[in-house]
């Protein structure tokens, strides 16, 4: 699921990450919206507000915004310079160091979230926002580019185009191709959904403490992948 890249990675792998990670964005979404009121897995919105802002010379509200942008960038980029620092030293386990500051920064909202509520929302719009910086980075590299997990606009329009190319395209290696992509469009939009209703529903009962089931489902996803591999070497040993 993580660990293939390139030309080892099957529209399986892309379907089990895409389901884990826009699971996870989904409850990131929804609780950071009723925490903060402010969107925390994308970044369209914001540079609208910050325009917006500047033009009316409300600079330091501008800055604001400039600043969850900025942050969604800073996560990128981080994800992107560890994966390639490490992948200089190892190929395995590239993923593991991005998606373990992910972990940590979701405990960590979770945690004291409640406190920064109150005393400084932005703390908790910016962590979100550079976690799902990392998140969006690290799959989109693993998957080059075929996953983007954090937000749904372009998922939708590529949905649509594909939908209209089934009425044109006849030939079998061609629909096939369509049926795998919206079949993973499909997926992704689908867990995003779920993640926002469960991300709903238990925000009203333990608020930011939802991120824990962020947070865990990570975990759940690394260890999987781990274990996977253990049974992989296991069986290359035993059958040499």
């Amino acid at each position: 699921m993580f660990r293939h890249q390139g030309k080892t990675r099957t529209l399986s792998h892309n379907l089990r990450i895409a389901s884990l990670l826009s699971f996870v964005a989904g409850i990131v979404n929804v609780a950071g919206f009723l925490a903060v009121q402010k969107l925390t897995t994308n970044v369209t919105g914001h540079f609208a507000f910050f325009v917006d802002e500047i033009f009316k010379l409300n600079f330091w509200n501008g800055f604001v915004y400039f600043l969850y942008i900025f942050f969604f960038f800073l996560g990128s980029f981080v994800s992107s310079y560890l994966v390639e620092l490490i992948s200089q030293k190892t190929e395995r386990n590239i993923y593991v160091f991005p998606t373990s500051i992910e972990i940590l920064i979701l405990f960590s909202i979770g945690i004291f979230g409640g406190n920064l509520i109150t005393k400084n929302p932005n703390i908790i719009a910016c962590s979100l926002l550079f976690a799902m910086g990392l998140q969006n980075s690290l799959v989109t590299k693993i998957s080059n580019a075929t996953v983007r997990t954090t937000h749904l606009t372009g998922l939708f329009t590529d949905l649509g185009i594909e939908l209209s190319q089934l009425f044109f395209y006849n030939e079998p290696e061609m629909k096939a191709k369509l049926y795998s992509s919206i079949k993973l469009r499909l997926t992704i939009i689908s867990f995003f959904f779920i993640g926002g209703i469960i991300g709903g529903i238990f925000y009203t009962k333990i608020e930011l403490k939802v991120l824990f089931i962020a947070a865990a489902t990570l975990i759940l996803g690394l260890i999987y992948d781990n274990l996977k591999l253990k049974i992989i070497m296991l069986n290359r040993k035993y059958n040499h």
